[in-house]
């Protein structure tokens, strides 16, 4: 069960897990809530690889309706009890309460939430942060397994006290990233995105809110000579006000907003430096794409982050907030193509399979029998 399919990891594995798992073992349904008009759906992106049967809840979304939200988990007590499930495995802060809740209700033998990010840094304000933090104690209490996506996230699920050193697993991430092995043509992508061939190109890919400081990226950009070129991939309620930001950069002849796009595969193509500027992050699903594609990343050492990229070996990394060191950074790649070709390669190698799909199939399927 996940809050919604936006555009994102958890969507994915969401989607791995509910095809992906061996059919003479397991029998799944997919629950998922509804997205916001500016989220992006990943199966009308077609990311998603075999799209899952999902079973829709309409009153389910991210923002807490106390109507809503009662609507919702009697719809998903009403699925429960028809599916029966063995094992309710949840996905996000609200499919995780609500999801919780009801698998203790029809009585499922076992309970696992996925943290795929945590809200208690950079999103709200102390005293909210304390109250979700609360609430996740709570829910700890019903979980059987608790997975955390990185080292660092364990470490602080424990130190919260959102379950100790039995109850929180780690279990990497797992993307297709199959696909991102075969290399695209440079010169088709960018003629695809009507670039010049030698134009520095640099991408990010992010939802277009204020945890991944996209504006940190505007003006690093802006810190770039031109011909430089810089395309944003994604939406968000901060749109409107990044676009107005490249304007009075000065940026908007070559600073380009191209919203959500299925072909990726595109764009770290077409791309010199792939980067993330983000204040927190659980597991960046671009980055490793990107470096599953051969790609130099720059991104900001916050979160799981520094999981994946090894600082000077595998990627860089810059602070949080540093938009001066983020653009000597991607600077300094722009104008090194050899160390650039040699950070990618080594990037490919650090993700890949790590990250894969096949081993979070493995990983959940060695969970799910251990726990039955």
């Amino acid at each position: 069960m996940i809050t919604r399919l936006n555009v994102g990891g958890p969507a994915i594995n969401a989607a791995i897990l509910s095809t992906g798992l061996d059919p003479d073992r397991f029998e799944t349904l997919l629950v998922a809530g509804t997205e916001a008009a500016t989220e992006g759906n990943m199966l009308q992106l077609g990311r998603l690889g075999v799209p899952p049967d999902v079973s829709r809840v309409t009153s389910l979304g991210r923002e807490i309706s106390p109507i809503d939200d009662v609507r919702a988990l009697g719809s998903v007590i009403g699925i429960a009890r028809r599916f029966r499930p063995d094992i309710v495995h949840t996905h996000l802060a609200k499919a995780g309460t609500i999801g919780r809740l009801a698998a203790r209700v029809v009585g499922a033998r076992v309970v696992i939430h996925t943290y795929h990010g945590t809200v208690f840094r950079g999103y709200f304000g102390p005293r909210k942060s304390r109250a979700f933090i609360e609430i996740e104690r709570a829910l700890s209490h019903v979980t059987t397994r608790i997975v955390a996506i990185t080292p660092g996230q364990r470490r602080d699920l424990i130190a919260l006290g959102i379950g100790d050193e039995r109850k929180v697993v780690e279990i990497p991430l797992g993307l297709p990233l199959a696909e991102f092995l075969e290399p695209t043509d440079r010169s088709s992508a960018r003629a695809a995105l009507q670039i010049d061939g030698d134009v520095p190109v640099i991408a990010i890919i992010a939802r277009l809110v204020a945890v991944k400081d996209v504006g940190m990226f505007l003006k690093a950009v802006a810190s770039v000579p031109p011909p430089a070129v810089a395309l944003v991939v994604g939406d968000g309620v901060l749109r409107s006000q990044l676009e107005a930001e490249s304007v009075a950069l000065r940026l908007s002849e070559r600073c380009r907003f191209l919203g959500w796009r299925a072909d990726v595969k595109t764009i770290y193509a077409a791309a010199d430096v792939i980067v993330l500027t983000s204040q927190n992050e659980g597991s960046p699903v671009s980055i490793i794409e990107a470096m599953a594609a051969g790609k130099a990343v720059v991104a900001t050492a916050v979160g799981g982050v520094p999981d994946v990229i090894t600082d000077g070996s595998t990627g860089m990394l810059v602070p949080p907030g540093d938009a001066q060191a983020f653009a000597s950074a991607v600077r300094g790649l722009l104008a090194d193509p050899p160390r650039r070709e040699r950070l990618g390669a080594a990037a490919r190698t650090a993700v890949y399979p790590a990250y894969d799909a096949s081993r979070l199939i493995a990983d959940m399927s060695s969970l799910y029998g251990s726990l039955l």
